[in-house]
């Protein structure tokens, strides 16, 4: 725990999403430094909101899928006093993902805490960029669902599970979303799905659930394209603040303060 009370406020949690980090230090994305744009972001997050409780690690936390990648990002958590729990994305090499993240205690799949459960799926297909959920993952989210069916849940996955409008991104998004959607649609205690993976703003409803998606710690993706395109947005992240009652506020804010010279020109990344 962050704090020694939660009995009199909501529990605060930070979704930090496709970081994209790199063995070298000035490894950049487009021209924006992936490390420093991380950095800028955690310190808008304690300027802003101060120390969360809880952080979700949402995938693509390194591009080059190295393990110096991964303890950097769990040496810059550092900066919180709090738990985290990581998922792979796409770019991630599973293997050195998992060494690491239990080496900083981030590999549980499923928390409680202050009233809420968070479920983190594993949505990545190694060696592609669209993702799909596995028999033994969707067998886990359902038993793990049946087992707590009192607590208000948040399902966390990198990969985007719906259509977000953009023609490009439809055929890496989640392959499997029917599956997915037959096992959450059993259990009314699903509150948010959460993802990130589109570096983007995303926030729509399904049968009473809040679907969500996060800007990326880097660069960011041009919301409705057709083709691959960025555009000059700061790096950003996801606040919640979650009531023992099931009720939850949430807010994205971007580090505007950070100054970087984004490569528009790029066709892919």
């Amino acid at each position: 725990m962050c704090s020694s009370d939660l009995k009199n406020r909501p529990l605060r949690v930070l979704q930090l999403t496709d970081p994209h980090l790199m063995a070298r230090a000035d490894g950049d994305l487009l021209g924006v430094r992936t490390r420093e744009s991380l950095q800028a972001v955690i310190a808008e997050v304690l300027k802003v909101h101060g120390q969360p409780d809880l952080i979700l690690a949402t995938g693509d936390l390194a591009q080059d899928g190295s393990v110096e990648a991964y303890r950097v990002f769990g040496e810059s958590l550092k900066s919180f006093s709090c738990p985290s729990v990581w998922i792979a994305g796409n770019h991630d090499h599973i293997d050195n993902l998992l060494q690491v993240s239990r080496e900083y205690n981030a590999s549980d799949r499923h928390v409680i805490q202050g009233g809420w459960q968070f479920v983190m799926l594993d949505s990545s297909v190694p060696g592609k960029v669209f993702g799909a959920l596995a028999e033994s993952e969707l067998a886990f989210l359902s038993e793990t669902l049946e087992q707590h069916p009192d607590i208000p849940a948040v399902i966390a996955l990198h990969h985007h599970p719906v259509d977000i409008g953009s023609d490009w991104m439809e055929k890496i998004g989640l392959t499997n979303r029917d599956a997915f959607w037959q096992v959450l649609d059993r259990f009314p205690q699903v509150r948010i799905v959460l993802w990130g993976h589109i570096h983007q703003e995303h926030e729509r409803e399904r049968n009473g659930v809040q679907l969500l998606a996060t800007p990326s710690t880097c660069i960011q993706f041009t919301s409705g394209s057709s083709k691959f395109s960025v555009e000059d947005l700061p790096p950003g992240y996801r606040w919640f603040e979650f009531h023992d009652y099931g009720d939850f506020a949430t807010e994205v804010r971007r580090a505007e303060d950070f100054q970087f010279e984004l490569d528009q020109n790029s066709s892919g990344y």
